[in-house]
């Protein structure tokens, strides 16, 4: 190669900075009221409606069986919808997947552990979609690959079975794929189930540092006492879409009863259990067997608000700049 074409190439931005000025002011994910029935007749999801703007983490909260994966599914073209579309940084689902801009972060439960494959073949698995039918990784590839696993720390265990990971390491490696794929939008469900506080941390770093590269993150999470730490808008499903927006306005005790309905746990610790004095503040702790998520404050003596309506995709539309974080 020649000295001028070694310096057109150092000219050129990264894909990274290429991708992310493309999607610049583009909606990350929007759907408008989406039905979805499975083949047996089974609707488990029913005219929901949100949208989500680039550059941001949503939280997708609600039951096992609310239609979360569901969700995920129809986002990822895996089950068609019934009714209402979605479309993806502007485009259709497939269109979306076609040019690999979709990654996923799988659950645990959801692979099989004793398959004898690499780590950094995991991790390859990324770029699949970027290759010729014969998958031959050029060297571009095996670039992106290293740096995804160093980005997420996981370099010295490239030549380590998959299977010989801690469950933290795991989701480590899942999502170096996702990175490697070069994913604008980035699915995880349950990332924080199964790993410790240290590695949750480390989770929740790295997504922060994708949304300021202006990617998009959906994550199903239990992990209610974390929401509000990193997650800027906030999804409950039950069945439908109760509530969308940001978390500041949508996470809210009356919409954590609407989505859980019993499925929560409550303790209050007030008067003489908590203070020597008159104080009247409480704690109050609302779990779902996983982080809790914890109120302090006077209690409310006035009938609750009813549960935010879940917003239309228009009326985030109109303000999609407003909700970015700065």
């Amino acid at each position: 190669m020649g000295s001028r074409q070694r310096q057109a190439r150092s000219r050129q931005p990264s894909l990274k900075i290429v991708q992310a000025l493309e999607f610049a002011g583009v909606q990350g994910i929007v759907a408008e009221d989406v039905t979805v029935t499975y083949r047996n007749g089974h609707t488990a999801l029913r005219h929901a409606s949100f949208a989500i703007p680039t550059g941001t983490i949503t939280a997708l909260v609600g039951v096992n069986g609310a239609g979360k994966s569901t969700l995920f599914k129809a986002i990822m073209g895996f089950v068609p919808v019934a009714g209402g579309r979605i479309s993806v940084l502007g485009m259709s689902v497939h269109d979306a997947l076609a040019r690999n801009l979709i990654a996923y972060v799988p659950q645990a439960e959801e692979v099989d552990w004793n398959f004898p494959v690499l780590v950094e073949d995991v991790v390859m698995m990324g770029r699949y979609g970027h290759m010729n039918f014969l998958r031959i990784p050029s060297k571009n590839d095996r670039r992106l690959v290293d740096e995804a696993l160093a980005r997420v720390g996981m370099g010295d265990y490239r030549k380590r079975q998959i299977g010989e990971l801690s469950g933290g390491q795991r989701k480590r490696v899942f999502l170096a794929r996702a990175l490697a794929q070069e994913g604008q939008v980035i699915l995880l469900d349950e990332p924080f189930t199964g790993v410790d506080v240290t590695t949750e941390e480390q989770i929740i770093t790295l997504m922060r540092d994708l949304r300021a590269e202006g990617r998009v993150m959906l994550v199903s999470t239990h992990n209610l006492g974390s929401v509000p730490d990193f997650c800027d808008r906030t999804i409950f499903v039950k069945g439908t879409v109760l509530a969308a927006g940001t978390t500041a306005d949508t996470f809210t005790e009356d919409n954590l009863k609407a989505a859980f309905g019993g499925a929560l746990r409550h303790f209050v610790l007030s008067g003489s259990d908590l203070h020597d004095d008159a104080d009247r503040r409480e704690v109050k702790v609302i779990t779902d067997d996983e982080r809790p998520f914890v109120i302090y404050g006077t209690p409310t003596t006035t009938a609750a608000a009813p549960p935010a309506p879940a917003q239309k995709p228009a009326d985030v539309l109109e303000r999609v700049d407003d909700d970015r974080p700065a």
